[in-house]
């Protein structure tokens, strides 16, 4: 009863009732209730009698609404194993091509975020009516080698991770706040994805060598059915517990893009500067200008990544001029990669690899110089850190569609 008195004592003392509340927590809960029908006038002990009991009320609907999100996570988990596994059967069999397993992941998540954020049914039916069509549209190319079929490889994944944009986002899908959350969830996702399939590659290394102590070789059979089921339902289970805000995720990303935007910038400059030494020429050798493109995404994820996880009250700091910097950089390698790729349209002819490249370098250098401007005028103080998200979020439906159109188009005109 002890605690019972102080609090009473204390009732007109905020400081010295916090004080007691985290000084010994269960002893406080215990006496608050005597105290609070002693002296049910107190407007301080109203507002602890709220405090304790919102929070109490809130876990337990947390806690049903965390358990039920659980257990439909677990059955997407193994729907999206199963049929990944079914999939990677006919892959095997050279009946259809590999890139037909994102349908056994991509789906999955957003159907996650569909029935966690239900969005309005013309949403809901235009995303199965686009992964349906996708998926047929696909497997009715014919299994080539030809450039305009490997174009679609490449591009349709892109516009199915639109569609999964498009479910996280919901009804929310033109606000660039929604748009702003799903590039970062997507970072975190890929941290948290690629910490738990190092403990996956550590499991099937022990697996293996623990079936050979005993004369057999599982390996073709662990892959086939273990290995291809835990890696599509792991990448379930990582959406759901990047949404449940998860703290390991949240907590590394920020770094992360500090850390490394300073690291691949120093790199890129040495890079340049080698490159130039040693006189290579991406107007003359295919293989170096599909490197400076490759070079030229890397540069607009990495900063792509760091403006997503500044905030919009956030001053200036060194990150954002080593970003500016980093555009500026990206801006001259598109510009390079632009040039030699009309350079060898006008002398080579017209391929549809050199006009996808084309497309997508003109679409990146458009978003770079929006970002680029949208960064000085930051820099400058004119606006805020906000302006430079807008540059990002509302330039990302531009990708989905070229991917679209590359998608659905090119095997026809090709």
């Amino acid at each position: 009863m002890e605690m019972n008195h102080l609090i009473i004592e204390n009732m007109a003392n905020p400081h010295e009732l916090e004080r007691l509340f985290r000084k010994d927590p269960k002893a406080f809960k215990k006496s608050f209730p005597h105290a609070w029908e002693q002296n049910p006038e107190s407007q301080v002990l109203a507002v602890w009698y709220e405090r304790l009991h919102f929070k109490e009320s809130a876990n337990t609907q947390n806690a049903f609404l965390l358990q039920k999100g659980f257990f439909f996570m677990g059955l997407l988990a193994i729907l999206a194993g199963i049929c990944t596994r079914i999939i990677f059967h006919f892959v095997e069999q050279q009946a259809i091509a590999p890139i037909n397993l994102a349908f056994g992941i991509l789906p999955f998540i957003a159907a996650y975020f569909v029935y966690t954020n239900p969005p309005k049914k013309m949403v809901l039916y235009s995303l199965a009516a686009l992964f349906l069509i996708s998926g047929l549209y696909l497997n009715m190319l014919p299994l080539n080698d030809k450039d305009s079929t490997i174009l679609v490889y490449l591009h349709l994944p892109l516009f199915l991770w639109g569609l999964v944009g498009l479910a996280f986002t919901g009804n929310e899908y033109g606000e660039g706040r929604t748009r702003l959350a799903y590039l970062k969830f997507n970072l975190e996702f890929c941290i948290l994805y690629a910490s738990m399939a190092v403990s996956g590659m550590l499991l099937f290394a022990l697996t293996m060598q623990l079936f050979r102590f005993i004369g057999l070789n599982i390996e073709d059979f662990y892959f086939s059915n273990v290995v291809v089921f835990g890696a599509a339902a792991l990448a379930i289970v990582a959406a759901y517990l990047v949404s449940m805000n998860l703290k390991f995720a949240k907590n590394i990303t920020p770094y992360l893009a500090k850390i490394f935007s300073p690291l691949v910038l120093t790199t890129l400059l040495v890079y340049l500067i080698t490159v130039i030494g040693v006189g290579k020429n991406p107007f003359l050798d295919r293989n170096f200008l599909i490197a400076f493109n490759g070079i030229l995404l890397g540069v607009l994820a990495v900063t792509i990544f760091s403006i997503t996880e500044s905030d919009t009250d956030e001053k200036k700091n060194i990150s954002d001029y080593i970003n500016f910097a980093l555009i500026v950089l990206a801006l001259i390698i598109d510009s390079v990669a632009l040039s030699a790729i009309v350079f060898r349209l006008s002398s080579y002819g017209i391929t549809p690899n050199r006009l996808a490249v084309l497309g997508v370098n003109i679409l990146i250098w458009a978003n770079l110089i929006w970002i680029m401007v949208s960064y000085m005028r930051f820099l400058q103080n004119k606006t805020g850190p906000s302006s430079i998200q807008d540059a990002v979020t509302k330039y990302l439906p531009v990708y989905g569609l070229w991917a679209a159109f590359v998608t659905f188009t090119f095997p026809f005109i090709f």
